[in-house]
């Protein structure tokens, strides 16, 4: 692809860092708060909008800021898979600022303006890590992320959500510094450079026992992932505010990392380097393990936010197997799964807010008989369920299926009834959430209770899921442009 240097990258990362100071300026006025929070995150998504035609088109838009030591810059560059993560992370910013509003005010929470302040700098930090042209760029964008999203994790300021926040710093600047920098200094030390290539930046630079190790190094280093052993501050940092947990723990945070797993993968290992040292097919038996003992998990929580949490491991893990699979369909599937997942996921923790603000509700065991009070909510949450599971006509399909088709290419039936095993996880501790809303029946006195008080949620707080559930199906009938983003990504 031509390279284009344009400052089109820069603007997209840095609108949010001004949103910053905006909704400061404006603390005192909700409204006008609320609203350069939404101006912010339109103008954010119309930029990136903007660079997708270019790249459509074979250009790549690209700007440099300084370099840091030879061969090192704080550079930006705009590739397929930087702008397939970046849409979706800017677009779901707006519909999760719209459900804040309903969130927030409806449950009076405190420290508003605190909130949407780091709410936008973590979307600064994501765009940052998706439009980053090299290893060293994206460890601090990775690193900022963590830290501008530790005040959004610890919003409730009681002693779950202190514990919770030490959790999530410990885990995840823990390992990035423990494994991470590291993984970064010796890849730098052999390759003399960190620019991500299409063709890999390691081959041929070192023995293969150190080029495993590093391997292994990135892999626990990048915490966000949340492979286990390295997953447990994602269900403590549910102690955050829904909307938090919507966007950055469905999307924003975990999606960074990921996302900067496949960024190892394709650009710093390259396909044909992953494949002489076999490292996808170990790769594939790791996070293989995490899909299945997550989904186990997943079955135990009565919380609704802690099933979330866990199905969210298992499926962080679809991403990164399909990478590890080496093979064109698997890889595709594996890419795509950012935006099916985002969309599917984000609906459910959109509902389980909305359930919250209705009724105070958090455990599934007492949400008898709420599809009948709350038909729009749990509506919306029956069809993210469906997106997970990857049953059509939902968007989860096309990935999941896209996935299987990996397996046989690649030949890994090990890895074929491990994806439709934990399907049929996926569907044991979904569904009966959906059928404890709709169908279990209540006692007398439960039903007189809840039908004096039960309504819909504010409608602020009830668009969002529904906007989101009708993109989901969207996806399944117009998945092509995402297909296309994850196939130019691997250079298909």
């Amino acid at each position: 692809m031509e390279t284009v240097v344009s400052i089109k990258p820069v603007l997209a990362i840095a609108v949010s860092f001004c949103g910053v100071f905006l909704i400061i300026a404006f603390r005192k006025s909700p409204n006008r708060r609320e609203s350069w929070t939404f101006i912010v995150a339109l103008i954010k998504f119309s930029i990136i909008c903007s660079i997708l035609p270019p790249l459509l088109n074979g250009q790549q838009l690209a700007y440099s800021l300084m370099e840091v030591l030879p061969g090192v810059q704080i550079a930006f560059k705009v590739d397929p898979l930087g702008i397939l993560f970046a849409l979706v992370a800017s677009s779901l910013w707006i519909l999760t600022s719209l459900f804040s509003i309903g969130y927030m005010r409806s449950l009076k929470e405190h420290s508003q303006s605190r909130y949407y302040a780091f709410f936008a700098l973590a979307l600064f930090s994501a765009t940052g890590v998706a439009f980053a042209a090299n290893l060293f760029t994206l460890y601090l964008f990775y690193e900022m992320l963590s830290l501008s999203t530790y005040p959004l994790v610890t919003h409730h300021q009681d002693a779950d959500a202190r514990f919770g926040g030490r959790k999530y710093l410990v885990y995840l600047l823990g390992t990035s510094i423990a494994f991470f920098l590291p993984a970064i200094i010796l890849t730098y030390t052999y390759s003399e450079t960190l620019t991500f290539s299409s063709q890999g930046i390691l081959a041929g630079k070192a023995s293969d026992f150190a080029l495993t190790v590093i391997f292994f190094l990135f892999l626990l280093g990048i915490g966000k992932a949340a492979i286990i052993p390295i997953h447990s501050w994602l269900p403590s940092a549910m102690v955050a505010p829904t909307p938090v947990s919507a966007l950055l723990h469905a999307v924003a945070v975990v999606k960074a990392g990921v996302f900067s797993v496949l960024r190892i993968i394709f650009d710093v290992y390259g396909i044909p380097l992953m494949s002489t040292l076999r490292l996808g097919l170990i790769t594939l038996y790791v996070v293989s393990f995490t899909i299945l003992v997550a989904s186990i998990f997943a079955l135990s929580q009565d919380n609704l936010k802690a099933r979330l949490a866990y199905s969210t491991i298992a499926q962080l893990s679809y991403i990164i197997l399909g990478a590890a699979l080496l093979s064109p369909d698997g890889m595709i599937g594996g890419v795509i799964h950012i935006v099916m997942h985002g969309f599917g996921k984000i609906t459910l923790f959109f509902c389980a807010g909305a359930i919250l603000v209705a009724t105070g509700k958090k455990n599934i065991s007492e949400m008898q008989g709420l599809g009948r009070q709350m038909p729009v909510t749990m509506f919306a949450f029956f069809v993210g369920t469906l997106s997970i599971i990857g049953l059509p006509p939902l968007g989860g399909f096309i990935s999941k299926w896209n996935l299987l088709l990996g397996t046989l290419e690649a030949r890994q039936v090990p890895i074929l009834i491990v994806l439709l095993t934990s399907s049929l996880l996926n569907a044991a501790y979904f569904l009966p959430v959906s059928y404890q809303a709709f169908f279990a029946r209540r006692t007398p006195d439960e039903a007189a209770i809840e039908n004096r008080k039960t309504a819909e949620a504010p409608l602020l707080t009830v668009l969002p899921p529904v906007l989101t559930a009708a993109v989901s199906v969207g996806l399944f009938f117009y998945p092509d442009l995402f297909i296309l983003l994850a196939a130019m990504a691997i250079g298909k």
